[in-house]
């Protein structure tokens, strides 16, 4: 029995819909599992903690903050639909990692020289772990929301 091309039949996108709690525990469990391997492999009981900790938490609130945004009330702004793909995720991307690398510098040195806290080798970890989670989960949360939305017909 010959097979045919259906280009009229259901698409990828189509078949898995934009799910923002999905996006979140994807956001969580994916990074949380790598380096958290990554951290037992290598013996590095840091990397271990802070999988679960700084790395999937950042990963996870940054893809709901960005995914609720992008939804915007299941009505999505005009621009972030018709810019291209890459420009929008670059301004995206830029925008969380500079909110994610502020935050990790206040937790990181701002914090501990003004309030009574120990400059604890976690703190400085965060320097690091914010800024990339939030370019990873940014990155994939907004790719794969412009991914689910039906393609515009000349």
């Amino acid at each position: 029995m010959p097979t045919t091309n259906d280009s009229t039949g259901p698409n990828r996108a189509a078949a898995r819909p934009f799910t923002l709690w999905r996006e979140v525990l994807t956001a969580y469990a994916a990074p949380a599992l790598m380096a958290g391997t990554a951290g037992v492999v290598t013996g590095q009981a840091d990397l271990t903690v802070a999988a679960c900790t700084s790395i999937a938490g950042t990963s996870a609130v940054v893809a709901f903050l960005v995914g609720a945004w992008l939804r915007h009330g299941g009505r999505p702004r005009r621009w972030t639909t018709t810019l291209p793909r890459v420009v929008l995720t670059a301004l995206l991307v830029s925008a969380a990692t500079g909110a994610a690398a502020a935050l990790g510098w206040f937790a990181a040195e701002w914090l501990p020289a003004r309030a009574s806290l120990h400059a604890a080798p976690w703190l400085r970890r965060l320097r690091i772990d914010l800024p990339v989670s939030a370019v990873l989960a940014t990155t994939i949360v907004t790719l794969r929301w412009r991914g689910t939305l039906p393609k515009a017909r000349p």
